[in-house]
């Protein structure tokens, strides 16, 4: 395939298995308060003290700074998002609810900077192979456009059924795609080998559920999977690297400079009428709703 290597028939099946599993594990986790504690504090903490530091020896492609930052930072937002959705009145107060575009611009943000290190570095780095270029570059103006274009955070609310969902009105499906196609570029630049099921499989999963399950709360399903996944690829590293289900990228610089610019082109194009309806609208984007008509 242009993006990858040959994809066997156990890799594709592998491949659905991890979306439906993610999908699954995030509809279990949603059930309840207790359930959430669980899954991303208290197992959590046990991995740290005595799996993480065994497995991620085995593995230099998951013992680097970002994979260990973007694993606590997944959960820091788990944990976040708990705390606005179960603590009483904590979605209401405005200083609170910046701490969901602030988390996740902080996760955008590391993998902008990891873009922008990885621009002119060739060959095996943390036994990933690196192609340096004009992608990276591309990519990571892709992930500051998609930053620039988050609004109407103030308008979170926690839904009123069992499972006290956080939603974010404002974050509508073209947001959601532009960051899917800016995520899936950043992994298939710097992560390349995971890019199969770090980039394609598990953004599926968060989006699956955001545009059928439970709508508005793409950011709870994202933090949720991610989490999942991370502390997953960190018990098993080798799984996306060597295992028989894994699956290469092809490093092929045609097929990195394609994604990339397809990710900055329709980020670009969302950041255009992000801006065009905050000047029909006449609206601040950091305290309203830029999309949300009245």
């Amino acid at each position: 395939m242009f993006l990858f290597e040959s994809i066997n028939f156990q890799s594709l099946l592998m491949w659905i298995l991890v979306i439906f599993v993610l999908i699954f594990f995030n509809e279990i986790s949603r059930l309840s308060k207790h359930v959430s504690i669980f899954f991303y504090i208290v197992f959590p903490v046990i991995l740290t003290i005595f799996v993480w530091p065994i497995t991620t020896k085995t593995n230099p492609s998951v013992n680097t700074w970002f994979h260990w930052a973007k694993v606590y930072s997944a959960l820091a937002g788990c944990i976040g998002f708990m705390a606005i959705r179960y603590i009483k009145n904590w979605d209401k107060n405005k200083y609170l609810l910046m701490f969901p575009p602030f988390i996740l611009s902080l996760n955008i943000l590391e993998a902008v900077i990891r873009d922008f290190q990885l621009t002119n570095i060739n060959g095996v780095v943390d036994g990933v192979t690196m192609v340096g270029g004009s992608w990276h570059i591309m990519n990571g103006i892709a992930g500051i456009l998609n930053i620039i274009t988050l609004s109407g955070w103030a308008g979170i609310y926690i839904s009123k059924d069992k499972t006290k969902d956080m939603i974010w009105p404002d974050m509508k499906w073209f947001w959601i795609i532009a960051y899917d196609l800016w995520n899936f570029a950043y992994v298939y630049n710097c992560v390349s080998n995971h890019a199969f099921y770090a980039g394609a499989a598990l953004l599926i999963s968060c989006t699956i559920p955001a545009f059928f399950i439970k709508k508005g709360a793409w950011l709870q399903h994202r933090a949720q999977t991610l989490a999942l996944w991370m502390m997953f690829v960190m018990c098993f590293p080798n799984f996306v690297d060597s295992s028989k289900f894994a699956v290469k990228s092809s490093n092929s610089p045609s097929a990195l400079f394609i994604v990339s610019f397809i990710s900055i082109l329709f980020n670009l194009i969302v950041f255009i009428y992000h801006f065009y309806c905050i000047s029909k609208k006449h609206v601040n984007p950091l305290k309203n709703e830029v999309y949300i008509v009245d």
